[in-house]
């Protein structure tokens, strides 16, 4: 019903995507063939306010969601791509509604563990596909690539700003998330858990059941991304610097406590889960609270300091 130019563009983005790895190749092209065809008609459907719920929208929009979704995915996608391979996403991917910006920033990371070397690789490959798949999905609504500030070179970047908030450096100091595989997974870290909670919290706007079907998909994605760093970071005994982090999200999204480190030396915290065994969430504006680096609410600073494109473009004031 939904099949269009835009839903080919998408199953072959997802081909490609899933080619990264000889060794899954035929497992995916039983099962996630299918999957990836009847998703991504859900999405363009549920984008368009059809389906059973149509018309009893009364919080953001599918579009506004995905295009908030959008501008996360820009952020993580150019972090592991400049760390992974020393390169920014193709100008192709960039375009779209509102302000386009550039990104400042970054090095290759110089790996000394090659397992690190290829997560980074993997989640890298990965986030650029969560890119071209939003914006095939949003077609000409997509909005374009805010600026990005993934800088830890001077003191006022925002990898530096970050740890310098989260008392791993003093003022003056800076926090290069490229200089080696440690500092890497630290700033990682920063984004990987965020995003997590990010799209559960979106879950209880969408209307539409079969769009918040394909959207869990991406929430799944960023999940087992999130327990792999946090799990390399547990095993490269980095408990005290992953709190630090932890403390400070919990210190700029409000009054509440929903973040969890990763645990004590004796004690692992590799899956940061409620008293029911359920990943906690965070609203749009406690989001851009962590992005932008500040408590109050306003609509830039941070890793994005002209601010993010769409609706969802202000922070949470606490």
């Amino acid at each position: 019903m939904f099949q269009n130019d835009n839903d080919n563009a998408i199953i072959d983005l997802l081909d490609k995507r899933v080619r990264k790895q000889e060794q899954r190749r035929h497992f995916f092209r039983k099962s996630a063939g299918l999957t990836a065809g009847l998703a991504t008609g859900v999405i363009l459907g549920a984008c368009g306010s059809s389906g059973d719920d149509a018309g009893a929208q009364t919080g953001p929009t599918g579009p506004e969601i995905l295009n908030f979704a959008l501008n996360l995915e820009y952020l993580e996608a150019q972090f592991y791509q400049m760390a992974a391979y020393g390169r920014t996403l193709p100008a192709n991917l960039l375009t779209g509604a509102g302000r386009q910006g550039a990104v400042s920033g970054g090095h290759i990371v110089p790996f000394k563990d090659p397992l690190v070397a290829a997560y980074a690789k993997e989640i890298a490959d990965d986030e650029v596909a969560h890119v071209a798949f939003l914006r095939a999905a949003l077609g000409s609504a997509a909005v374009a690539q805010p600026a990005i500030n993934i800088d830890g070179a001077s003191a006022t970047g925002a990898f530096s700003v970050a740890a310098r908030a989260a008392g791993l450096i003093t003022a003056g100091q800076t926090f290069d998330p490229y200089a080696d595989d440690n500092s890497f997974l630290l700033g990682a870290y920063i984004f990987e858990d965020v995003g997590v909670t990010a799209y559960k919290g979106a879950s209880p706007l969408i209307q539409n059941k079969t769009f918040l079907e394909a959207a869990a998909g991406i929430l799944a994605a960023e999940a087992y991304h999130a327990g792999l760093v946090r799990t390399v970071l547990y095993a490269k005994g980095l408990t005290s610097q992953a709190q630090a982090i932890s403390d400070a999200r919990d210190s700029l999204d409000g009054a509440t406590d929903l973040d969890q480190g990763i645990g004590t030396a004796t004690v692992a915290n590799i899956v940061p889960l409620d008293a029911n065994g359920i990943a906690y969430s965070r609203t749009p504006g406690q989001v851009l609270n962590i992005v932008f680096l500040n408590k109050a609410a306003v609509t830039q600073g941070g890793f994005y300091p002209a601010g993010v494109n769409g609706t969802l473009a202000m922070s949470a004031p606490n």
